[in-house]
């Protein structure tokens, strides 16, 4: 009951525009998100509608849509106040079915936008930023791969500025609209060029190669990541890799760490991890909750690299920064300073301090391989109590059920002495990959409440890692 009358809040339009801005406007995956609420009261749970231009619009759109239904009715009843039991029941049902008509309504102006305005307007845009990625003289550096792109691009900014003047893709804006915008708000002088690909779908890394024309292509790693779209991970893999048939298979450097790689390696791929990067070593790793540290030498060059970044996951990129900087001309002093620079990264493995106790916030992560990598983290460090919180994970498509009962087994190993699990449709699946986990497993079904009450479940001394973050639109 409670469900159904969660269609004439004053709230239910303001609901819907709010679902269709955390679906990104994508009409099959909001529409799937409506049929299967039942009640919209609880949909703006964890977070609420931001009121952009175009959010804006459609809500106006919408209760203008269901104003004018009831007002229609209000006028068929006054032309024939004295109709018969059917014709008023139909009457009834029509009035009833304002908020169910319009949920599906509103996207026919948002589909009719995006075809007659804003696609024409994204192609102009983006046929424009492909003449200008041409024309400029900065050596371009495109990263790709499954997870670890905008952690990449942020440490190669950091470095490369300090001998170098360096424009990158801002924050994870990387589909080609984005790209078009970097290249206009480009000043034409600079050295470097940093370009985020993001995969979401088969072919858009094989057409951002196109347009951006990179020189050099650093490809993260592979992992399941949207399958919903790639269905397969050697899909997503062949279109990844499509960046460095793009290069020839020249000046490709490649992240080996993710056994998903592999099968795509071919020789004079540029090859690094955390022992190598090409003919560098790397020694010396030292890991605790103020940073890493290492050394990368190869003859009598070394460099001393220092980071705020947590996790021996880090190393990988950063190494590989650090000679690819080298390479470019950068001095020594310039890179161990650069490296010094690189900010730990909102929502990627930050560490803050929380009623003496130590929170590791991971919540952007959202692929088994960084799971693990953070598993691998809070095994190692020293703590009291180690706590461990997440949802699972999203998008992994027919292999959900196996990559989440890997992600149990891994929490098993990383032996956390509790665990609490956002209550979602995959917590199942966790369970069963804890196997005979000997510590406390809590499933909480309010994660709002959980996170914002968070200081009342740590202590002093404790540890506590937070992996991903569920969106409103997943169950």
């Amino acid at each position: 009951m409670k469900g159904v009358l969660s269609l004439y809040s004053p709230r239910f339009s303001r609901t819907v525009v709010y679902m269709l801005q955390a679906s990104e406007y994508d009409v099959a995956a909001y529409l799937n998100w409506l049929l299967r609420t039942d009640d919209f009261s609880r949909v703006m749970h964890r977070k609420q509608l931001v009121v952009t231009k175009p959010a804006g619009l459609l809500l106006a759109f919408m209760r203008l849509g269901m104003l004018a239904q009831l007002v229609f009715a209000a006028y068929l009843f006054q032309r024939n106040i004295h109709m018969a039991v059917i014709e008023l029941i139909f009457l009834v049902l029509f009035v009833l079915s304002a908020p169910v008509v319009w949920a599906n309504l509103v996207v026919v102006p948002l589909v009719l936008g995006r075809w007659l305005i804003i696609r024409p307007y994204h192609l102009v845009r983006v046929r424009a930023s492909k003449k200008g990625f041409a024309g400029h003289q900065a050596v371009k550096i495109a990263v790709a791969g499954s997870y670890g792109k905008t952690t990449m691009k942020e440490i190669l900014l950091a470095v490369l500025s300090e001998g170098k003047k360096v424009a990158a893709t801002p924050a994870n804006k990387n589909v080609a609209i984005s790209h078009a915008n970097f290249a206009r708000s480009l000043s034409g002088d600079e050295d470097v060029l940093i370009i985020e690909y993001g995969e979401g779908a088969p072919g858009d890394i094989k057409r951002f190669t196109k347009i951006t024309q990179p020189d050099i292509g650093i490809i993260t790693g592979l992992a399941p990541a949207h399958l919903d779209k790639y269905k397969t991970l050697q899909k997503a893999g062949e279109d990844i890799f499509s960046l460095a048939d793009y290069l020839g298979g020249k000046n490709v450097y490649v992240n080996t760490e993710a056994d998903g790689v592999k099968s795509f390696i071919k020789p004079g791929y540029l090859l690094f991890n955390s022992q190598k990067v090409g003919d560098w070593t790397v020694e010396g790793i030292k890991v605790s909750l103020d940073g890493l540290s290492f050394k990368i030498q190869k003859g009598d060059k070394v460099l001393q690299i220092k980071s705020r970044l947590l996790g021996k996951h880090q190393v990988a990129p950063l190494a590989m920064a650090a000679v690819l900087a080298d390479r470019l001309g950068l001095s020594e002093r310039q890179i161990e300073k650069g490296v010094t620079k690189v900010p730990a990264f909102e929502h990627r493995m930050k560490p803050y301090q929380l009623s003496g106790a130590w929170i590791i916030d991971d919540t952007y992560n959202g692929n088994i391989e960084g799971m693990k990598a953070g598993l691998e983290l809070l095994k190692n460090l020293p703590a009291k109590r180690k706590i461990y919180v997440t949802p699972g994970l999203v998008d992994q498509g027919a292999e959900s059920g196996k990559i989440h009962r890997e992600l149990g087994s891994e929490i098993a190993k990383a032996a956390p002495d509790l665990v609490v699990l956002m209550k979602h449709s995959v917590t199942d699946d966790i369970v069963e990959g804890l196997g005979d986990f000997k510590g406390q497993v809590v499933i909480e079904d309010d994660p709002l409440n959980f996170y914002t009450n968070l200081d009342k479940l740590v202590a002093a001394g404790d540890l506590l890692l937070m992996q991903n973050d569920w969106p409103d639109n997943y169950k």
